[in-house]
Parts: C-alpha cells; sequence; structure tokens
C-alpha cells in the first residue's frame, strides 16, 4: 500500500514533475495553496508533506509558506514538513527548521535527493507513530470499564472493583459530586458473573415521593388513581442483574423499611398487591452525603445503612489525583471532537498549565463540561484558558493569595513533577526525561512532596 504524501506546490510543472518522479512509491495529492492545503492537513491522513514555501497570493516571497508552516503544528501536529526552497536561500531554510520543518530540499529539485529525504521522513514519522501507539496502550492501561485513571488512588480503586465484583453483596458507593460514581456501579456489574443481566439504574432523588414506591416495587391495577393496569418495578426488571440506586440518602423512611425487608430476605410486593415476590436481585447504591450523620438526625435508618455498607467504594475527589487530570482532559478533548466531527484539536500550554491548577471542586464532570463548553463556543485548533473558563485570576486576587517565593518555588516543583508523571502514564524513566533530570533526583523529589506512584521502570 502506498505511502500518502501531500506536495503543497503551486506551480503546475514542479507538481507534475514531482507525481510523475514519486508517483510510483507514494499517493500523491496536490494542493495549489495554503486554502487547499489547510482542510488536508487538518483530516490527518498525511504522515509527509512537501511545502513550496513561495505560494500564492505573494508566490515571490516565503510569507504564505512561513504562515501555513506556522499553523501546521495545530492542522496536524504529527505531520512532518519538507520544506522546498531555493539554493540561494539558505536562510529561509533555517528558519523553516526552526519553526518545525523536518528537513529541506533545494530547488532545482533533484529526485534522487528528494527520495533520500522522503525515506528518512517516512521512517522517523513511523519511529514516532509506533512511540504514540505505545503511549495509547499505556494509557488504556489505566482504564477500567470507562473509568480512566493513572493515579495511585485510581489504582486502588480498580483493585477494589474487581474484588467486590467477585462477590454477590451489596456495594455502597460514596464520593462527591462528579466523580464518577454511576461509572463505578457500571465497572462492577460488568465484571461481575451478572454481567449479561440487567443493570437498573434509578435516581432516587429525581422522582416524586408519591411515585418513587411504584417506579420501584411496581403496582397492581387500581392499586390508586390512574394504575390502569400492573406495572412492573425496577426491582423485578432487574430480577438476576443489578439494580442502582443512585442518591440513596434522599430515599424516603418509609421506603427505607421496603428496602431493608428486600435486603433481609430478597421479596418484594407490588404497591396494592398481596402476592410476596423473590428475586435475585444484586444492590449497588451511591450517595454524596454521610449516611452516618443522616441516620444521627434521623433521616436515614441505621439498620439501613449497614446493611447498604457491606462493601464500601470511597471515590476520590479530582484534586486528589492529579496525575489523572491532563490524561482526562485530552481523552474528553478527542471524545468530544469525535463526536462533532471536527478535525484534532489541542490544548495551549497556557491551557494545560490552567487545567493543572484548578481546583476542580466539581470533579471530573466539571472537566468534562469545560471542555464542552470550549468546543460548543471557539472553532479554534487550539483551546485556551479563556475558552476553558479558567482565565487568569486578576491582581487583586492574586495579591490576596500572594505566596512566598519559596513557596511558588515548591508548588511550581511539585506541579512540574505531577505533570510529567501523567504526561509518561508514571513511567519514571521517561518522566526524569521530560524533567532533564536524572532518575535518582526524580525520586528524591517523589519522597520530598509526598507523591506517591505506582512505578513503571521501563
Amino acid at each position: 500500500m502506498k505511502k500518502k504524501l501531500l506536495v503543497i506546490e503551486d506551480e503546475k510543472s514542479v507538481a507534475k514533475q514531482l507525481r510523475w518522479g514519486l508517483g510510483k512509491e507514494y499517493e500523491i495529492t496536490i494542493a495549489s495553496g495554503a486554502a487547499k492545503a489547510r482542510p488536508l492537513l487538518a483530516s490527518g491522513v498525511f504522515p509527509v508533506a512537501t511545502l513550496d514555501l513561495g505560494l500564492p497570493p505573494y508566490p515571490d516571497t516565503p510569507r504564505q509558506g512561513f504562515e501555513l508552516l506556522g499553523e501546521i503544528s495545530s492542522l496536524s501536529p504529527h505531520t512532518r514538513v519538507i520544506v522546498i526552497t531555493g539554493n540561494a536561500e539558505e536562510e529561509n531554510a533555517v528558519k523553516a527548521i526552526a519553526l518545525g520543518a523536518a528537513d529541506f530540499c533545494a530547488k532545482p529539485i533533484d529526485l534522487k535527493i528528494l527520495k533520500i529525504i522522503l525515506s528518512r521522513t517516512f521512517k522517523i514519522y513511523q519511529l514516532e507513530e509506533t512511540n504514540r501507539l505505545l503511549q495509547q496502550q499505556s494509557i488504556q492501561g489505566g482504564s477500567l470499564f470507562g473509568m480512566i485513571g493513572i493515579s495511585p488512588a485510581m489504582g486502588k480503586i480498580f483493585e477494589i472493583i474487581r474484588y467486590i465484583s467477585k462477590t454477590d453483596y451489596p456495594v455502597l458507593i460514596t464520593g462527591s459530586t462528579g466523580t464518577g460514581k454511576e461509572m463505578a456501579a457500571h465497572a462492577v456489574h460488568s465484571l461481575s458473573q451478572r454481567a449479561e443481566k440487567p443493570l437498573v439504574i434509578i435516581n432516587c432523588g429525581a422522582i416524586p415521593e408519591n411515585l418513587l414506591e411504584s417506579e420501584l416495587f411496581g403496582h397492581e391495577k387500581g392499586a390508586f388513581t390512574g394504575a390502569v393496569g400492573r406495572k412492573i418495578g425496577k426491582f423485578e426488571q432487574a430480577d438476576q442483574g443489578t439494580i442502582f440506586l443512585d442518591e440513596i440518602g434522599e430515599l424516603p423512611l418509609l421506603l427505607q423499611v421496603k428496602l431493608l425487608r428486600f435486603l433481609q430476605e430478597s421479596t418484594i410486593e407490588r404497591l396494592g398487591g398481596t402476592k410476596t415476590i423473590t428475586l435475585d436481585t444484586r444492590i449497588i447504591s451511591a450517595t454524596n452525603i454521610k449516611l452516618e450523620e443522616a441516620f444521627k438526625q434521623g433521616t436515614f435508618r441505621e439498620d439501613l445503612f449497614y446493611r447498604l455498607n457491606v462493601m464500601n467504594l470511597k471515590l476520590p475527589d479530582l484534586h486528589e489525583r492529579q496525575e489523572d487530570i491532563l490524561l482526562l482532559a485530552h481523552n474528553f478533548l478527542l471524545e468530544e471532537t469525535r463526536k462533532l466531527q471536527r478535525g484534532r484539536t489541542f490544548f495551549s500550554p497556557e491551557a494545560i498549565a490552567a487545567l493543572t491548577a484548578h481546583d476542580w471542586p466539581g470533579n471530573v464532570r466539571e472537566l468534562q463540561n469545560r471542555i464542552r463548553r470550549a468546543l460548543g463556543t471557539t472553532m479554534d485548533r487550539v483551546i485556551t484558558p479563556v475558552a476553558l473558563g479558567l482565565e487568569e485570576k486578576s491582581v487583586e486576587q492574586e495579591e490576596q493569595k500572594l505566596p512566598t517565593l519559596k513557596d511558588a518555588r515548591e508548588t511550581a516543583e511539585k506541579n512540574a513533577v505531577r505533570r510529567a508523571l501523567a504526561l509518561s502514564g508514571n513511567n519514571i524513566t521517561r518522566a526524569a526525561k521530560l524533567l532533564e533530570i536524572s532518575r535518582p533526583t526524580l525520586h528524591d523529589l517523589l519522597k520530598k512532596h509526598g507523591i506517591r506512584v505506582r512505578l513503571k521502570i521501563n
């Protein structure tokens, strides 16, 4: 299969020469100007492109070529560019390399030399692509049924999920809003022996109290005004499978009694019915409130709490898993741009710094929503802090929180280590290279800042 090569060249005679001379080895696409080249580059299908600096509307100067070369890092960051320049234009060639070009070839074009340059450039691209695939595989290794994380905190969560999935005991998932409690429930169910059976989800706080009993346990015809037929409740729908009761702390006391009975006897009765129905349904519940305080206040039954809390899974806040912030951000960005059928989009260096510095009170959900908002309010290829709603603090705000120089250095050092670990997938060797320090020095910094990692040496 021929390799794809994009030739950005406005001179028809040169374009024809390249198509004739390289056509046996490469699948060539010609773009006669920057306007035609941009969507082709944004498609991301060209590993290598040749670029004539002299493009219209300024064919006698390198102005348009340099402008396009500067855009390619955003349009198609993995594409390697070979600049075509005149023999007497060494200065332009040097500038092009500084702007990110992989190599250059002088005019008039010697096809033998260009073929050597192309072969070398494609090999470099292939090596980089192989490295990206290896990194992607490493990232995918830090996932579990849609839950993503390479931090020690999430590594522990994955271990607990795999363990509790082997049992049939009730599970209580706790954690702040936006930490991914429903995804954790999906993971537990998907890994269990009930995976082929239904997972039925109900939000106990989203349904009016007078309708909730019918939703959970069903009703018989005539049980109340408007009950024109029998209704099968969520518990029966989940027979042989799992029911996930989100916001369990919002469950009314009357229904807490019925739920307790089910946990004790595995039976229910439909509203208005007299028949006892035996079910085999596993319960996973979740809450973002402290149920221990709720039963002390009399709003939640203490005996029900202990029945539900046989297996506990406490999800960490996002600020407790710093290593996962950029990983999640890039994953959400890729996922959302695919849905919108947009070309490759990237975070600016300032956006990356803002993402790692933010406290994330809304946790993973806030991160996802900020990225969606950014994509919904700008068509730019590069996402900035402003698009994410993470603008820099005002001078007055900064002065109020102004740290000492020592504190600032400590914070910057700690953040740099965490970012390097996140970008390297917790690989100590790669993280040390990113920071341009030795592995022993990195180990000292980890100890100094109390950063715990699940070590990956190779």
